[in-house]
């Protein structure tokens, strides 16, 4: 029954048809372990709380009184009744790592790969940008729009990955969606609406992308991943999700011979390339490989996010799609969720209209190009055995390790640091043989940078 009893927080308690002094504690109880109600929740006076239960105050009393006794609330005079900071959630609702997700928070050193340094999020061009979108936007930009996106940003997307990524964009062919994922899901989804029923994937890579293909009726056939990338060689289905600019997390980009080789299997195919430009704009040691899109634009979808350049938690990624693509990923992101939340598309425009995404992207290239050389000189230094792969661009390095990878990573998580094999990427974690460790230094904040490579050395180097 609900509560809307003032002065406390309104409740949701479900009690035994009896409705005694029991019941009462009971429920109390639960909620209070469920962390339903947190520490520091204010319940209502055992009056109001009666009034809405419909039972007697003397039962509210007297259940309140017994919790104060346990050390579930606290009563003072004038502050009310408080839920006790005592209260716990139980074991058996510990958070559990879930599709290669590790939880954060678990690690006192966190270098797993697949995040950038979420504490150099430029707060306050963001503020500006997002001041500045907001007094200049249209009243219709706060109504229903277009599933595509917001044309403001979808303009400025389509001359970003133009002159930073050599795609050919237009923007009318440009959607923007919720996250990467989503853009993934309805690719994956007007696929099979068009009767595919596979789509290669390279043997590498995430257990939720090919979750994410499985669950919209396709199966992921697995490229093999050599020195020069995938081998395409392979190829077969109606559709290949590949990682050309950067292999994850292999590192290595895909050779030019080879992508030729895949544009050329689409067309012949009638097969469509999903490229994944996770973290394209981090390349170090030599210019940048361009988009693979730029070789066929009809036969390549492009996928770009800014995960990796700003946050995830923007949740905001695009797609330049060929013609043919373009009617069925909208109609299918209508049915999704009809259009991606317009203010973040909105401020996002603005920050690169204004320059302000350059700059970041400059600074934070600068940024883990010095984190990087820092890792790779303490390495030669304390850990020599070790051998450095895919060190020219991203945001993770992958170490050939001596000895068993598995052992080090669980030796390594007994000391608090956070470190993913390769194997956990695998599409079949247990026939890959290379012993090897992945290590996302563009993880960490820079306070814990220093301590999570001392781990990392001390863990490596014994």
């Amino acid at each position: 029954m609900e509560s809307t009893a003032g002065g406390g927080a309104d409740l949701h308690l479900d009690l035994a048809a009896t409705r005694g002094r029991n019941d009462l504690v009971r429920a109390l109880h639960d909620s209070i372990r469920s962390g339903r109600l947190p520490a520091g929740t204010r319940l209502p006076s055992s009056r109001s709380l009666a009034r809405d239960l419909g039972i007697a105050r003397n039962t509210v009393a007297d259940a309140y009184g017994q919790l104060v006794a346990e050390g579930w609330l606290t009563a003072r005079q004038g502050s009310g009744t408080v839920v006790a900071n005592r209260a716990a959630v139980p074991a058996d609702l510990t958070p559990v790592a879930s599709q290669g997700v590790v939880p954060k928070g678990i690690y006192r050193y966190d270098l797993m790969p697949g995040s950038p340094d979420v504490s150099t999020f430029p707060r306050g061009e963001w503020l500006a940008a997002a001041r500045k979108a907001l007094l200049s936007a249209p009243n219709e930009a706060f109504g229903y729009g277009d599933p595509r996106g917001r044309t403001e940003l979808r303009r400025m997307l389509a001359d970003y990955v133009a002159r930073a990524r050599g795609v050919r964009a237009d923007p009318e062919r440009i959607v923007i969606c919720s996250g990467y994922v989503q853009a993934l899901s309805l690719l994956s989804e007007v696929v099979r609406a068009q009767g595919g029923t596979r789509m290669a994937v390279e043997e590498f890579g995430y257990d939720l992308h090919r979750d994410v293909i499985r669950s919209r009726g396709l199966e992921p056939v697995p490229l093999e991943v050599d020195e020069l990338g995938a081998r395409v060689s392979q190829l077969s289905g109606q559709a290949a999700l590949l990682t050309p600019a950067h292999q994850m997390p292999t590192g290595v980009p895909l050779a030019p011979e080879r992508r030729t080789a895949a544009v050329e299997w689409a067309r012949e195919a009638g097969a469509v390339l999903i490229e994944d430009d996770y973290d394209g704009e981090f390349r170090y040691d030599r210019q940048a490989v361009g988009a693979l899109q730029a070789l066929d634009p009809e036969r390549v979808a492009y996928t770009g996010t800014a995960s990796k350049s700003l946050a995830p938690g923007l949740r905001l990624a695009w797609m330049v799609l060929p013609q043919h693509l373009l009617e069925p990923v909208i109609a299918a992101k209508r049915t999704a969720d009809f259009q991606t939340a317009t203010l973040d598309q909105l401020i996002l425009a603005e920050f690169i209209a204004s320059g302000h995404y350059d700059r970041h992207v400059r600074r934070s290239r600068l940024h883990y190009r010095r984190r990087r050389d820092r890792l790779v000189e303490l390495l030669a230094v304390r850990a020599p055995n070790v051998r450095v792969a895919g060190i020219s661009a991203g945001l993770h390095v992958l170490l050939d390790v001596p000895g068993d990878a598995e052992d080090i990573v669980s030796r390594a998580a007994r000391q608090g640091l956070g470190l993913a094999t390769l194997s956990r990427y695998h599409v079949n974690p247990t026939r890959t043989t290379r012993q090897a460790v992945i290590v996302g230094y563009g993880t960490p904040p820079d306070h814990a940078y220093p301590g999570a490579l001392d781990l990392l050395c001390q863990v490596l180097g014994v």
